[in-house]
């Protein structure tokens, strides 16, 4: 009985440690860049992906699929 009881609070400790940033760092290191145009791209992508999605979203019924921040948030992205 003992032996279960550790072990639950064993797992929720697991638990509670992953969500910690610096055992996040350990266990799953952030991807670093090799240069600072591997940077760039990188963020270009990840502009473009959002580019995308919120586009392909409002491709069925127009503009009004899109939410206030959403409209908002692809104008912002059109203009860099």
């Amino acid at each position: 009985m003992i032996e279960v009881i550790i072990l639950i609070l064993l797992v929720i400790t697991g638990f509670i440690a992953i969500k910690n940033r610096s055992v996040k760092r350990i266990f799953f290191p952030q991807k670093k860049y090799y240069s600072i145009d591997d940077a760039y791209n990188a963020r270009r992508k990840g502009k473009n992906d959002e580019i995308d999605h919120l586009l392909s979203k409002m491709g069925k019924n127009g503009l009004s699929d899109l939410t206030e921040k959403e409209r908002k948030r692809l104008d912002e992205l059109s203009r860099k």
